[in-house]
């Protein structure tokens, strides 16, 4: 199992690393620069609205199928129908009340009018989410990989054209990136629909019994309350940002959220696996605890170098990327990037609390972070602006990685191991200390920043959470 684990992983991080990337830093950056903080801190409002909404739009459905097919992949002929129709009809719902919610904001005209175009994205996503779950609940990770990338290189094929082609770079604006993506989301909506029919012989067709579709809810019910407490601790801090403090510092936020997402990109990669995986594993009565030490040795310490490095060189990172950036914008993006680590902890505990069926207990955690995150953000925002959604984001995260990893040794009976906890508390004092060390010298910050990553590097060697022998042996076939 481990060996099925790690092959499909690195295939998925190494396509993802191809394109994701490009897409964030060639395209997403370049369109904030052109089009100014102003707009695009508009247009990253308006989207964290949509995902503080996600529970209309997605319902649960996407982690409650996951797990459903994982166990029985049978099931998806039958599930099928009536799951595309009630994701129909979320879509007009989450529609009609995101913009109620618009409006009860003070949003108007061009605000609402761009509003109409992020829905849009934000349901075609959702629905390719809901589709790649029926791909990878059947275990074809590698087909799920390469789909989980096709949006992302259409976009960045039709919006390089109009960022870098002097004909069109000068008068880009915002409503193309969003006439865009949904062009792109619905191109890849239609490959995965193709790709279900190919791989399980089930075809696009909807089922309105109204009895199947208020079964599908009600079972759902669960998961759509978890996804609608983390989409409020994990996404009204930008909508706060902008409405309590201004445009520009949302905009301000929106730079260093991108890099954080950038990251976290890893950690996705790492969910959308382990919760089939899980799920397997759990109805198979298997042991998980070596694929979330395995996870965990993975993930953590690479967020643990990032962490360092955003601490010491930050604002140049920023100002190398963005234009007018200054020391400001690097203390925002410290902050912003202290919490990856945290982030990473939920991916792979939380995600086992999911498949293991503690539902209840998932959102009991997502309640407090709720009220820790609104609390701290109401008190921070209006005096400090992103750098206090910042420093509230920090907190509340890693005081839910610690209620993550806590309930889950209880839930999931995971033994204590002392020693492993205290080699990755001893590799970021090392690290630190590197990191320390080189910033005090005359080397470029470049440098610096370079060293200190290969010192990471090595360190995650010298202190085994990564194994070049034991990859080499779980890639082999015996």
């Amino acid at each position: 199992m481990r060996r099925f684990f790690v092959k499909n992983l690195l295939f998925i991080i190494a396509v993802n690393l191809l394109v994701k990337p490009v897409w964030v830093f060639m395209i997403d950056r370049t369109v904030q620069n052109t089009v100014g903080h102003e707009q695009y801190g508009t247009y990253q409002a308006l989207l964290n609205i949509c995902l503080v909404f996600q529970i209309l739009l997605d319902f649960g459905l996407t982690n409650y199928n996951t797990n459903l097919i994982s166990q029985n992949r049978n099931r998806l002929r039958e599930l099928f129908p009536a799951m595309l129709a009630t994701r129909m009809l979320l879509i007009l719902a989450y529609t009609a009340i995101v913009f109620i919610a618009g409006l009860l904001l003070g949003y108007h005209s061009w605000e609402l009018g761009l509003l109409a175009g992020v829905l849009s994205i934000q349901a075609l996503s959702s629905l390719v989410l809901y589709l790649r779950s029926n791909i990878s609940a059947m275990q074809f990770f590698k087909t799920d990989g390469v789909l989980s990338v096709t949006d992302r290189l259409l976009m960045i094929g039709i919006c390089g054209f109009l960022l870098y082609n002097p004909a069109t770079a000068s008068s880009f604006k915002i409503e193309w990136f969003v006439w865009t993506q949904i062009v792109c989301y619905a191109l890849t909506a239609i490959a995965a629909l193709y790709i279900i029919y190919r791989k399980a012989g089930v075809a696009p067709s909807l089922s309105f019994k109204m009895r199947e579709v208020y079964a599908i809810i009600r079972k759902s019910f669960p998961y759509a309350i978890l996804i609608l407490l983390m989409s409020l601790h994990m996404r009204s801090d930008m909508i706060l940002v902008e409405r309590m403090a201004s445009k520009d510092e949302a905009g301000i936020y929106a730079t260093a959220m991108r890099l954080l997402d950038v990251s976290n990109m890893f950690g996705i990669m790492f969910a959308g696996v382990l919760l089939p995986l899980f799920g397997k594993m759990i109805a198979d009565k298997q042991s998980v605890q070596p694929i979330i030490k395995l996870s965990v040795n993975m993930l953590l310490p690479f967020a643990m170098i990032l962490c360092t490095l955003s601490f010491f060189w930050g604002r140049q990172i920023m100002e190398m990327l963005y234009n007018n950036a200054g020391s400001y914008d690097g203390e925002v993006f410290a902050w912003v990037m202290a919490a990856f680590p945290a982030y990473c902890i939920m991916y792979t505990y939380s995600t086992l609390l999911t498949a293991n069926g503690s539902i209840a207990l998932l959102n009991k955690i997502s309640l407090a972070g709720v009220v820790a995150s609104l609390s701290l953000n109401y008190l921070l925002v209006p005096m400090q602006g992103a750098l206090g959604a910042a420093i509230t984001a920090f907190a509340t995260q890693t005081f839910l990685a610690v209620c993550y990893i806590v309930f889950c040794k209880k839930e999931a009976q995971l033994p204590k191991n002392i020693k492993w906890i205290s080699a990755h508390i001893s590799f970021v004092v090392l690290i630190a200390g590197i990191a320390y060390t080189l910033s005090a010298t005359p080397l470029h910050w470049v440098a610096q920043l370079l060293l200190t990553g290969c010192a990471g590097i090595i360190g995650t060697i010298a202190f085994r959470f990564i194994s070049i022998k034991g990859i080499q042996l779980l890639m082999q076939k015996k």
